[in-house]
């Protein structure tokens, strides 16, 4: 076991969807691959918008896809540590108070955008005396905090973007907490994984710039700086997939029924120089992550791509990945899964070839004489052709008239599995009712 560890870090305000499905998927896949630790972090800071059902449904959504954690922390149990390191960095002056209106903040960045400067807070805070203070007190005014940056180059590698470098003086001295009192993202994250001794960040590229400013506030407290590797954001066919709503998720890709090997495959290697193709394991998955092979523009999510893609997964689906899920035998899955669309219709062949159903007689004539001529068993993957040609050379008819009516009273499906396969599973007695108009 190596000592790196990694961290998926959701907030529980929403469902989990396809963005940060993807920010889980290769947080995992990277600790695997390296034998590190995959440690589970609800940041629930946000105490009206964070919901017990989406941290439920989020967790559901981890195991369904085989993410499974090996710890966990939640951020609205360690207030208290971050008040106590908060307090530590008021003392040494990295913090602090400011009381601007956010009107009188947005005045400051529209006057600075308007003289062509970058808009970046002007740390007018900094210069209140005792006096200001007490009046803005007797106004009413809270005040919210800020991180004060040191000047000079932040610079890191990145694992993806390669190296990366900010001017510090060019940055705005992020918020920390609120005039309520509540936190930001910014310092929780950084006192966690410094805390919990997280060495690599997988996240979103739009996460760079918090990057600069929490790299001095994890020397600001004695941390070690990790390693990050920032992802080019997925788009979609309406622009930038939202990070709260997102408008596909897990839940609703599951009920669907794309596998959950299929989304992990397919979103591992979108916007990388490799060919999406299917993996039947996340262990092998995770051996194939190579962060130098991902491209720097934003890859282009497509529901519908992903769905044909779940096809070609299905068709070429190990038994053993789906024999405890259905009560089939392997002869039967491997015969029929090339003609699935999703694996839970291998439910509906099976109670075609093994239950009851209503035959659809569409062409009597036609199903008599085939009846007439229906061979004894056994039955092989010959018998259909054998068996039709006689039908044929009997009836003259060819083509859809003479496939059609006898599939729809075979099956009672348009389409499907050919029956050349279907027929030895069905059997003789069942077939032949079935020609008949009974149910069978």
């Amino acid at each position: 076991m190596s000592n790196v560890k990694v961290r998926f870090a959701p907030s529980p305000t929403g469902y989990m969807h396809i963005g940060n499905t993807r920010t889980a998927l290769f947080n995992w896949l990277w600790a695997k691959k390296i034998g590190g630790e995959y440690m589970l972090r609800i940041d629930d800071t946000d105490k009206l918008r964070s919901k017990k059902e989406y941290e439920d449904s989020l967790r559901e959504s981890l195991k369904w896809l085989g993410l499974f954690w090996s710890s966990e922390a939640r951020q609205s149990a360690r207030f208290d540590r971050y008040k106590e390191v908060t307090a530590d960095l008021i003392k040494k002056g990295r913090i602090y108070p400011c009381y601007e209106t956010p009107e009188e903040l947005e005045f400051k960045r529209k006057y600075a955008l308007s003289k062509k400067l970058p808009p970046i807070y002007d740390r007018q805070a900094l210069n209140y005396t005792p006096s200001d203070i007490e009046r803005f007190e007797r106004e009413g005014r809270k005040p919210h905090y800020r991180f004060k940056l040191i000047d000079g180059e932040i610079s890191w590698n990145d694992a993806v973007r390669g190296e990366v470098k900010y001017d510090a003086s060019k940055l705005s001295d992020p918020i920390i907490i609120r005039e309520d009192g509540s936190y930001l993202y910014h310092l929780p994250s950084v006192i966690d994984d410094t805390d919990f001794k997280i060495t690599h960040i997988l996240r979103g590229e739009d996460h760079v710039t918090n990057t600069a400013s929490q790299i001095q506030m994890f020397e600001a407290i004695g941390g070690q700086v990790p390693t990050f590797a920032h992802l080019p954001l997925l788009t979609g066919k309406e622009g930038k997939l939202s990070k709260r709503l997102g408008s596909l998720g897990v839940r609703e890709l599951k009920a669907e029924g794309i596998e959950n090997m299929a989304i992990s495959s397919y979103l591992a290697k979108l916007g990388t120089s490799e060919n999406i193709e299917p993996f039947y394991s996340l262990d092998d998955l995770a051996q194939t992550l190579d962060f130098s092979l991902i491209g720097r523009s934003q890859p282009k999510f497509d529901v519908d791509d992903l769905r044909r893609f779940n096809q070609k997964y299905v068709h070429n689906l190990p038994f053993e990945n789906i024999k405890d899920r259905y009560n089939v035998t392997e002869d039967f899955f491997n015969e029929v899964k090339s003609n699935l669309n999703k694996a839970d219709d291998i439910i509906i062949w099976d109670k075609i070839c093994n239950d009851e159903i209503n035959p659809q007689i569409l062409n009597p004539s036609l199903t008599d004489t085939a009846a007439s001529l229906l061979p004894s068993e056994p039955w092989n993957e010959t018998t259909f052709q054998t068996w039709i040609s006689e039908i044929k050379e009997k009836t003259g008819l060819k083509g859809h008239d003479l496939f059609h009516p006898i599939r729809m009273a075979v099956t009672g499906m348009e389409s499907g599995p050919e029956l050349k396969t279907l027929l030895p599973f069905i059997g003789y007695q069942k077939v032949l009712k079935r020609l008949k108009g009974q149910k069978a």
